[in-house]
């Protein structure tokens, strides 16, 4: 039994398919299934079903894949305390990150986490929360920052810091004439969310308990893609939305002014760098942590006693 063999095996498990698995490695499928085979041989059992497309582990083939990925997080735990020790931060690191947060969060550390760390190549994509769960288990990405908590066995959650919630609104919605508003001050008829497949659109029909009012008004008509579009409609039709704190930092004059903050205890979503529980990189992503607190509002690490939104819907449909 050797790495190799074991590092294939986890790769054909990603891709469910050999072909891909082999161009995944560097090398032609021929070598791979060979090792493979070799490997199944040495054990006297079938790791992978081949008969199924796409290819499947079997039953004990799952636990001896199961396996391969701690071993292989071991193996490479080791290089990086080799590296630690050296004084040395360098490697790839694959980031994920909600559409919710990237576009105000990335541009307050990224340039001060590349200068200070110019060995470390960082790579980011933009994925909603379900992606992301789904690619740390698979090992496609190293960490993932997004809202929290998550409730996933073998997610480990650190959380960073805490995001209120505020109103964005019309000068001709109700709310504008008042200093605070609670939940209960929302026109769900007025209310402008965003589409299906976004965490931030749970935790707000969560925060103003939209499952209970759906059947009264048709507020789930209008729909946006990202916050800008949100704050957009709000501008340009009556109306009232709800934005994370970070998206109102950089707003000034008029839009200022349409701002709205709930009355305390305020809502706030919890935001977190989650891994995998068999994580190796934990030197770079304690790193990035520290970049990300020293570059947020320090009130955002004291927001934790105000009101934590739920991630999932109340009914516990996950399908955010």
């Amino acid at each position: 039994m050797t790495f190799t063999q074991l590092e294939y095996i986890i790769a054909v498990d990603n891709a469910r398919h050999f072909a891909r698995a082999a161009a995944q490695c560097f090398v032609t499928q021929p070598t791979l299934s060979m090792q493979i085979h070799k490997l199944e041989e040495e054990l006297g059992i079938k790791i992978f079903d081949r008969s199924r497309q796409p290819v499947l582990p079997t039953e004990a083939g799952s636990a001896i894949i199961m396996q391969a990925r701690n071993i292989i997080a071991e193996t490479k735990t080791i290089h990086e305390i080799v590296q630690v020790q050296k004084g040395i931060l360098h490697g790839r690191l694959a980031l994920g990150i909600i559409p919710t947060l990237a576009p105000y969060l990335l541009p307050l550390f990224i340039a001060s986490f590349i200068k200070k760390y110019p060995l470390v190549k960082l790579i980011v994509s933009e994925l909603t929360t379900d992606l992301i769960i789904s690619k740390l288990r698979d090992g496609k990405i190293d960490a993932g920052i997004l809202v929290t908590p998550l409730q996933e066995t073998g997610i480990n959650e650190d959380p960073l810091f805490y995001e209120e919630l505020v109103t964005f609104v019309s000068k001709t919605n109700a709310a504008y004439k008042k200093n605070y508003v609670l939940a209960a001050d929302i026109d769900p008829d007025k209310l402008w969310l965003l589409e299906e497949g976004h965490c931030f659109r749970s935790q707000i029909v969560n925060l103003c308990e939209l499952k209970k009012k759906s059947q009264e008004g048709h507020h789930f008509e209008y729909e946006a893609g990202s916050i800008e579009t949100l704050i957009r409609l709000v501008e340009t039709n009556d109306g009232i939305t709800i934005i994370p704190e970070l998206a109102a930092l950089n707003m000034r004059g008029k839009q200022q002014n349409q701002l709205r903050y709930f009355k305390s205890p305020a809502p706030v979503r919890e935001i977190s760098i989650a891994t995998h529980r068999n994580q190796v990189k934990k030197r770079i992503i304690e790193a990035l942590k520290e970049e990300i607190l020293a570059a947020v509002p320090e009130k955002m690490e004291k927001n934790k006693k105000k009101k934590i939104i739920p991630v999932y819907p109340a009914n516990n449909d996950s399908s955010f």
